[in-house]
């Protein structure tokens, strides 16, 4: 039996994405090892093999020896760019067709114990990026942005793309939203002043099959508490409103994304359908996944703050412009987490 990952892979290429269009083409992703950049990866390698589009993809890493522990050593489409987008140029002289910009610090606690750092990372890595798309005049470049961007919406119910809430510049953790807002704000100066046909994927939290070992975001501690078989602790009242979508289904967005959308536009890409509380989702593992074996427990910690996590919000992310490209989510949070956990079971 093969394993969910490779189901996904398998079903996300044999789905209805214009990968014709990718023929005979090379790919520049960022990030390559991280929560998206590497199942958008490992899926363009899977199209490759499937309808032998004859791609290349550059994959732009800091730790070689990591991104071979995720991919392996015999792909021959798959060629690794070492760089530390903080600091260093890219410097590739071939043709690039596509780029997918999703290089970025994401661990709350880095943001608040490097703040100066995520800021870096978030403007120089983009303008780097966004620089060698120009100069390479690309097909099509999409950039990762966060639903973060929203702060605290102004807004009742869902929130659409134009329905930018408040973030405090005067809080550390705001380094990472308020770096993404700069970045968006270079994509579109560089749609408008270069011509570059760039769109902006404003990202839920993802999470899927291959995931890696070390992965520590809420949704990988829900996972291994079942697996262990140990309460879900909580330290926070888990009272913000989460957005979710299966990886896979964001992959299949940015994929689309890069074929269609207008230049210098955002696109929330969310399954509406996955939205609850950190709390409710905590209840719904314990539940519905653990069968009521364990327990949601609270403890907030004396130093929170330090931890780094993001402030509470009631977020809910309007995801219509995205679906009016002809994008649909596929997988639920119940499931997401069922295909998780199976495939944490495969990796063990």
């Amino acid at each position: 039996m093969e394993s969910v990952l490779t189901e996904d892979l398998r079903e996300l290429a044999e789905s209805s994405l214009p990968v014709e269009e990718f023929q005979d083409s090379t790919f520049l992703i960022t990030g390559a090892t991280g929560l998206v950049g590497s199942p958008l990866v490992r899926a363009l390698l899977t199209s490759n093999r499937v309808h032998h589009l004859n791609l290349r993809v550059l994959a732009v890493v800091r730790n070689v020896e990591k991104a071979r522990g995720i991919f392996g050593e015999t792909e021959s489409a798959l060629e690794y760019v070492t760089a530390d987008l903080a600091t260093d140029e890219l410097e590739i002289e071939e043709k690039i067709d596509y780029v997918v910009h999703a290089a970025a610090v994401t661990t709350s606690r880095l943001m608040v114990e490097d703040p100066v750092g995520t800021i870096r990372t978030a403007i120089h890595g983009t303008e780097t990026v966004m620089q060698l798309a120009a100069e390479k005049e690309v097909r099509s470049c999409v950039y990762l942005s966060s639903m973060e961007v929203y702060g605290q919406p102004f807004v009742q119910g869902k929130t659409a793309e134009k329905d930018l809430g408040y973030v405090d510049p005067g809080a550390v953790r705001s380094c990472y939203p308020e770096g993404k807002r700069m970045c968006e704000c270079l994509c579109t100066a560089y749609a408008a002043q270069y011509g570059l046909n760039v769109k902006i994927a404003r990202l839920v939290q993802t999470f899927d099959a291959g995931i890696l070992p070390g992965e520590n975001r809420v949704f990988a501690q829900f996972a291994r508490s079942v697996l262990r078989g140990t309460d879900i602790v909580l330290h926070t009242d888990g009272a913000s409103e989460g957005n979710y979508v299966y990886t896979m289904d964001a992959v299949r967005a940015i994929l689309l994304l890069l074929t269609t959308g207008e230049s210098g536009t955002a696109y929330n890409i969310s399954n509406e359908e996955s939205h609850t509380t950190i709390r409710a989702m905590a209840e719904l593992v314990a539940h519905e996944i653990a069968e009521d074996r364990i327990r949601v427990v609270i403890d907030i910690p004396e130093d929170a703050a330090a931890l780094g996590y993001a402030p509470p919000v009631k977020l809910w992310l309007d995801s219509s412009r995205m679906r009016s490209l002809g994008w649909q989510p596929e997988v639920g949070l119940t499931e997401s987490y069922r295909r998780l956990i199976r495939w944490l079971r495969e990796s063990e």
